[in-house]
């Protein structure tokens, strides 16, 4: 199995995909369209993206305009390429203001990338998505395309390695009953794009084998109920190399995607034997939203189990899962003279581990197995002192590049063997006081934190032999110093203050 690598093939191909996906049809929109008008409405999609394309003819023959030998090629910034081969696409002016757009049912990619030390120098695709139509509506100003794909696949024809040697990889991608539209209104050099889709399944299966160390193996990934959006306006290549400067020309874009029940396999051998992984998760996703004023990033996943085995594990199967996973960022994008909203998220919920391994280190089960949590949410509001977004922007590392305003701690939650922590509380800062705090701007406002179950832990530790008694008395005296007795059984609360440029400990100035 080579089929790793750092360059972004899979966006290049996701990328190509995003143009031929407007080659995979649907049923009427209500328009005033001519198949001229909709083939350079095609045209302007591919300019906008960085793509550029050769066409063998264009001819109007009847109420069709029949398109052939048209090749779509992009070279990226890293010296990748990729190019689509479409040997026939015919405009049909249906007589209604509607056009119908067929394509052939298969259609060539291929991928090259630049000369590194491992992973693939190029790749040969076939796409194939017979029944597939098109129908284009709307205006010449804001064409809508509604597509209906019963079955797209992707098939893997070759792989050649750094060397130029083909390797024994097989891989295909099957897509089944892929509906959606998309709404594209061009205005200068601005296209705007809204669109949708849905995606009943989606089933991956990969192998190869490697003569010289004799290994093989096999991936399978299978996802169903796919559904995405995207909103945006879109640039030309030029300004989109500048992104300080494409946003502040009008770029932006929104895009949301999900999915429902995964499931993964995973069995490859090698010189050391056999390694398997296995999973399953109920759901997941994630957000982009990138304009002039913020980036806002996000993935999920629920539901999840997995299982591992392998030579270098010391059990036969290590299985893990847990509830949710999440993380998101909010930022501000752009240079400004005020205060912008930003927020962090990351959590892990109810995570739990085999028995085995709670076994290596409390075989007696002294702690508890109750499953464990992490969660931090952040918001807050700052600034960015300078575009970073513009190439041409380098840290000096001497001053910061932004300002922190406010920090507001939604929900800090640790939770494991038994023991809890949890905060909350709010922060302001005094970006023209770096003085009282060595450097950092002087913060005010207070946190209040929980402690729950920590007695309990330490008596635990110590009979496992984990902790020592110095260590034990240790902690218990820092407790006793910075908490006080809560409202239920070995609970201690804490409140943190920074006040009068001092920071205190349940008013036990600290600073």
């Amino acid at each position: 199995m080579e089929f790793n690598r750092k360059d972004p093939a899979m966006t290049r191909m996701l990328a190509s995909s995003t143009a031929l996906v407007l080659s995979l049809s649907a049923t009427g929109a209500l328009a005033d369209v001519t198949p001229e008008q909709v083939w350079e409405s095609w045209q302007a999609l591919y300019a906008a993206g960085g793509q550029q394309i050769t066409v063998g003819s264009a001819t109007r023959n009847g109420d069709t305009l029949e398109v052939s030998g048209l090749v779509v090629t992009h070279k990226d910034e890293l010296g990748g390429t990729y190019a689509v081969c479409i040997d026939r696409l015919d405009f049909s002016d249906k007589g209604d203001g509607t056009v119908a757009i067929t394509m052939s049912e298969t259609l060539p990619m291929q991928l090259a990338f630049p000369e590194t030390d491992d992973g693939p120098s190029s790749i040969k695709l076939t796409i194939s998505q017979p029944g597939a139509v098109i129908t284009a509506g709307g205006t010449v100003e804001a064409t809508r395309y509604d597509f209906d794909a019963p079955t797209v696949s992707i098939t893997l024809d070759e792989v050649k390695d750094e060397d130029g040697k083909a390797l024994d990889t097989a891989a295909t991608m099957v897509m089944t009953e892929a509906r959606g539209s998309y709404l594209m209104s061009r205005s200068d050099e601005t296209v705007a794009l809204d669109s949708n889709f849905t995606i009943k399944s989606m089933a991956l299966d990969l192998a190869g084998n490697s003569p010289e160390t004799s290994g093989k193996g096999t991936f399978k990934i299978s996802i169903a109920d796919l559904k995405g959006a995207t909103r945006g306006n879109f640039l030309g290549p030029e300004i989109m190399a500048n992104m300080a400067k494409a946003l502040n020309s009008g770029f932006s874009t929104d895009s949301t995607f999900s999915f429902g029940p995964m499931s993964i396999d995973l069995d490859v051998t090698d010189s050391n034997g056999p390694v398997k992984m296995a999973g399953t998760a109920t759901g997941g996703g994630f957000v982009l939203g990138v304009d002039k004023t913020r980036v806002n990033y996000g993935t999920s996943l629920t539901g999840a189990n997995f299982s591992l085995s392998g030579p270098d594990i010391p059990f036969p199967e290590l299985t893990f899962g847990f509830g949710e996973t999440a993380f998101n960022v909010l930022m501000p994008a752009s240079k400004s003279d005020t205060p912008q909203d930003f927020a962090f998220l990351a959590k892990l919920v109810d995570l739990t581990v085999s028995e085995d391994v709670w076994g290596l280190f409390d075989p007696a089960a002294t702690l508890s197995r109750e499953p464990a949590t992490f969660i931090l949410d952040t918001r807050g509001t700052g600034r960015w002192l300078a575009d970073i977004m513009d190439p041409a922007f380098q840290s000096t590392g001497t001053e910061p590049p932004g300002q922190l305003n406010s920090l507001d701690l939604t929900q800090f939650l640790v939770k494991a063997a038994g023991a809890q922590v949890a905060a909350t509380g709010g922060l302001t800062f005094d970006n023209n006081d770096l003085q009282t705090f060595q450097g950092m701007p002087a913060p005010s406002g207070q946190i209040n934190v929980t402690i729950t179950g920590v007695q309990k832990l330490i008596d635990n530790l110590i009979a496992m032999g984990l902790m020592p008694d110095d260590q034990a008395m240790g902690a218990r005296m820092m407790l006793g110093m910075f908490t006080r007795p809560g409202s239920a059984p070995d609970e201690v609360t804490s409140l943190l203050e920074f006040k009068d440029g001092g920071f205190f400990a349940n008013g036990q100035r600290l600073q």
